[in-house]
């Protein structure tokens, strides 16, 4: 049975996709040193019912399978990136489209007081596991990776990081927009099915569909840790 955060290509998609590069995952030798998980947006307002203003239902169930990858891949040499959503009052300028027309004022006003540094719904949901050492990072946008975002790409470049694992809520928001641009950066990309959330199992599965066929790779947390085991 189907759960929220699972992902079963069909049988149409997979072989297209296998028609377009000669098989199902593109990325088949994960080396950890090189590899980094970027964990995107669990914080409080978005995987705690109460914790802010854009609660995703699905995300607390993805925590355990988060805690996991990052924990084994910690353990192998690679990188661990939580990013976290941030408000700036700079952004209402820099962004000013997004806040004026696409959100109502008062949607504004309860994303703002959510997401600001220090706000409740600003911290990390507090069953993931952090450990020191692991990058902690903010993002002013959808995408970590777009300009005037994050620094995530300085940082990812100083470890020599070629391989991405994006995991976090929402799939088909800010965790296919950093996966989207990561490609574009040339960083092997892929999606971790059982570790992304999205707020329906429709829009979860919509994106990693399309993810898998255009952008880079969708695999299971067990599978991308199998390939990350076969060459620690």
């Amino acid at each position: 049975m189907n759960t929220p955060n699972s992902f079963n290509p069909s049988t149409e998609l997979a072989a297209r996709v296998v028609a377009r590069r000669g098989r199902l995952h593109a990325f088949e030798h994960l080396n950890p040193k090189h590899t980094a998980l970027l964990v995107i947006d669990m914080q409080n307002s978005f995987v705690q019912e109460d914790g802010g203003h854009s609660w995703v239902p699905a995300a607390a169930s993805i925590c355990p399978a988060i805690n996991r990858v990052a924990s084994e891949l910690r353990n192998m040499g690679g990188t661990i990136a939580w990013i976290l959503n941030t408000f700036t009052e700079e952004t209402l300028k820099s962004w000013s489209h997004f806040h004026d027309e696409l959100w109502r004022p008062e949607g504004v006003k309860l994303r703002s007081a959510s997401m600001a540094e220090g706000q409740h719904g600003h911290k990390l949901y507090p069953a993931l596991q952090v450990a020191p050492g692991d990058l902690q990072l903010a993002k002013l946008r959808y995408s970590a990776f777009i300009q005037g975002s994050s620094n995530l790409d300085v940082e990812l470049q100083k470890k020599k990081i070629n391989t991405v694992l994006v995991a976090g809520t929402a799939t088909n928001v800010c965790c296919e927009s950093t996966a989207r641009d990561a490609m574009m950066l040339n960083y092997r990309t892929v999606m971790l099915s059982d570790g992304c959330a999205a707020f329906t199992a429709e829009a979860h599965a919509a994106s990693l569909s399309n993810f898998l066929q255009y952008f880079g790779d969708v695999q299971t947390c067990d599978e991308a840790l199998n390939r990350l085991s076969a060459q620690a």
